[in-house]
């Protein structure tokens, strides 16, 4: 009897075990199967041809490895003219980025690492949004500094600005239309997604819009400074042109564009301590967007960029000048598998 009943456990046991075993590899085929068709509809969307081969092509290797520096600052000038001129040009500190990412089929993903920002020595802050398609494509940026400083120039005060005595507010976003997009790649030269094959260049239509405000948050630690607040809004749009020259068998791409717009809309106020007024402006008021790379292929598995992005917006009126310029340079070591 005895052995009857340790024979049923065993046999228990084991149809236990042979079942779960049995989901197991359910689970894994399930698993297998979802892979599959994912990489399938990914591959499907990597490869579809919507360009001229001849002059632009995709990486055959699914996965790209990369490790990216970025630095960005910028700089703010406001002058004034009149009976009470002033000129003040001001400077954030630099901010320098660590970023690692990867990308499986053109979907990417990364993080990044600010040193400074942990260790307490830069409290600005930055979201950078860049979209690169051969056709279209948008850079955004916004960010927060309290790191402004330079020399200041208004009537009769003339000093210095530390640090913490202004708090700038900013957004920018530049967009563009490439008509020339079978040929010429954008993300060749910045997110390396595509080969540029051959030389090619197209005219761009684009837009660009700059909004924010710039204002004092301890107008007391310089003696004879005002409360100020300055906001600006602007969009405009135009045209341009991009070029990506390629050489030594395709191994070097260079890329050089610019696309100034001229500003249609504008919602400028100023405020100095409790007096408001509204700044007009004075056409033509523009907002410039340069861009910059350089590519070089070491071979089909490693390559090296760099890359610049500079908007220069140039806005006032017969009273005021404001000058903005924000810039962004990056450099990336890769690795395709």
């Amino acid at each position: 009897m005895k052995r009857l009943v340790w024979i049923g456990i065993l046999l228990t046991i084991a149809c236990g075990t042979a079942l779960a075993q049995t989901r197991k590899e359910r689970l894994r085929e399930k698993k297998e199967e979802v892979k599959t068709m994912v990489d399938s509809v990914l591959s499907a969307r990597y490869f579809s041809v919507k360009h001229d081969t001849m002059y632009i092509g995709r990486p055959m290797q699914p996965l790209t490895l990369r490790v990216r520096t970025s630095v960005s600052g910028n700089e703010f000038r406001v002058r004034r003219h009149g009976a009470m001129e002033g000129d003040g040009t001001l400077k954030s500190d630099h901010k320098a980025t660590l970023n690692l990412g990867a990308s499986w089929r053109g979907v990417s993903a990364g993080v990044s690492l600010n040193p400074a920002s942990l260790k307490g020595k830069n409290k600005d802050f930055e979201f950078n949004l860049n979209a690169y398609s051969n056709r279209y494509g948008i850079d955004g940026v916004y960010q927060d500094t309290r790191t402004l400083s330079g020399y200041v120039k208004y009537g009769d005060m003339d000093g210095f600005l530390g640090k913490d005595i202004l708090r700038m507010k900013m957004v920018n976003v530049n967009g563009y239309y490439a008509f020339s997009g079978r040929r010429f790649s954008y993300p060749a030269a910045f997110s390396q997604s595509y080969i540029q094959k051959r030389s090619a260049g197209s005219w761009l239509i684009g837009f660009s819009y700059m909004g924010g405000s710039l204002k004092t948050t301890n107008h007391q630690a310089m003696k004879g400074l005002s409360k100020y607040r300055i906001y600006v809004g602007h969009f405009g749009v135009g045209g341009g042109y991009g070029y990506n020259w390629v050489a030594f068998r395709g191994r070097l791409l260079m890329h050089l564009s610019a696309l100034p717009t001229v500003v249609i809309g504008n919602y400028n106020n100023v405020r100095v301590n409790d007096e408001h007024h509204k700044m007009d402006t004075k056409f033509p008021d523009l907002i410039l967007t340069e861009r910059g790379a350089v590519v070089y292929n070491f071979s089909q598995k490693w390559f090296a960029a760099g890359s610049v992005v500079m908007t220069n917006s140039l806005l006032g009126d017969d009273e005021v000048d404001i000058n903005f310029r924000k810039w962004r340079g990056r450099l990336s070591l890769g690795m395709r598998l």
